[in-house]
């Protein structure tokens, strides 16, 4: 059983993996230096916990205590209990859902892993937001996508935005880096994959002419918002497709997007 240990002192150092939430330069830095990740809210530490995170504390504001008690009753990690201010002083926001959990990183699986026994992946370029991020995981979990290859410089998905937004998703669809960009592409081709190229151009092929579902195996590339795909990544692939669009309106958000190509590439017709 977790010890649950009152706190009064937003300076206490046993609550430094709660510190500066905000800051978002500083945690993304150093969540995964230390091999750590932030879960918010009583529904995503359960399901970290249930893919198997090992939880090194949590911070819960005294009425929560009691929704997680059985959480708290299994745990060898210690458990702060603080006040709504004292939680807000620590992290640098109002923590709106009450509880809080560090959890330990678990070290990421290769490329060439994860492609092994994945017929539909998706392939993210330079995706930084991690709103979107969230949002992409969500679908990718949602629609089926088996796996996520993220390029060298993509956010990171265990960062607590990106937990929050995808209500815990990212934690049971499985995600490598590739070591370089797009090189590292050549090894998705190999591994037997179509790469197909989501972009808003109008040389590209409508999605449900190209009937992705009806290729054996397909990674599906998406490139961040604005911006889209790098012109090497869109070299890279083999072929182009787009989301037909309607009423002026030239392209989705690319969460948006992501869903629509998802559920093309796990069932057919994109409705749109």
């Amino acid at each position: 059983m977790a010890d649950l240990i009152t706190v009064e002192d937003p300076d206490d150092p046993r609550l430094r993996d709660y510190t500066g939430l905000t800051d978002v330069e500083l945690r993304r830095k150093r969540e995964p230096a230390e091999g750590l990740f932030i879960a918010e809210g009583e529904k995503v530490i359960r399901r970290a916990k249930e893919a198997g995170y090992e939880m090194r504390s949590m911070l819960l504001s005294a009425k929560w205590v009691d929704v997680m008690r059985d959480v708290i009753d299994e745990l060898p990690a210690p458990v702060y209990a603080v006040s709504p201010e004292l939680a807000e002083q620590v992290t640098g926001y109002h923590v709106h859902r009450g509880a809080l959990a560090s959890m330990q990183r678990k070290p990421l699986p290769t490329a060439a892993g994860l492609l092994r026994s994945a017929r539909r992946v998706v392939v993210m370029e330079s995706v930084n937001d991690h709103t979107n991020i969230g949002a992409i995981f969500r679908s990718a979990a949602a629609l089926g996508m088996d796996a996520v290859l993220l390029s060298p410089d993509c956010a990171d998905p265990l960062y607590r935005r990106s937990v929050k937004v995808s209500m815990g998703a990212v934690f049971s669809v499985p995600y490598a880096r590739l070591d370089t960009w797009p090189k590292g592409l050549d090894s998705v081709r190999e591994a037997g994959f179509t790469l197909l190229a989501l972009t808003p151009d109008e040389k590209a092929r409508p999605l449900d002419e190209a009937a992705p579902h009806t290729m054996d195996r397909v990674a599906l590339m998406l490139g961040a918002e604005g911006d889209g795909l790098s012109t090497q990544a869109l070299v890279a692939a083999d072929e182009w497709v787009r989301i037909p669009m309607s009423h002026g309106v030239d392209s989705l958000n690319v969460g948006a997007a992501a869903a629509v190509a998802f559920y093309a590439v796990a069932t057919g017709r994109p409705q749109v």
